[in-house]
């Protein structure tokens, strides 16, 4: 394993150990799902693809398929997060500017307004 996977897996295993009861199963399940999506997936692929493969070489392209599948999804997350870092300066300053414009005149509210004439 490379030493990027086994340090993501190590945080992810102190990760587990740090969870409660609860939060360890809504991720077993969580996984259980993604799970079943992908051999959903598979089963699309080879279908669509034409092949026919039965055993060892089902297995080995189902593990190929995730294999590559976790590639690429790792790159898009890293292309996604890198436009979101350029992206949001961007916004903060336009919700900055645009806030700006729209908020009060920082006046004094303290002091009553005077009424024409005093109460006796």
């Amino acid at each position: 394993m490379p030493p990027q996977d086994r340090q993501i897996f190590q945080r992810n295993a102190e990760r587990w150990m740090q969870m409660g009861p609860d939060e360890r199963r809504i991720m077993r399940e969580r996984e259980r799902i993604y799970r079943a999506q992908v051999s959903k997936e598979v089963d699309t692929a080879l279908r669509e693809s034409g092949l026919h493969l039965e055993g060892e070489r089902r297995a080995q392209f189902e593990q190929r398929y995730l294999q590559e599948r976790r590639q690429f999804e790792h790159s898009l997350r890293q292309e996604i997060e890198n436009k979101r870092q350029q992206q949001l300066p961007v916004l903060e300053e336009r919700l900055k500017k645009e806030f700006q414009e729209k908020s009060p005149a920082t006046t004094s509210t303290s002091s009553p307004v005077a009424s024409g004439s005093p109460k006796k």
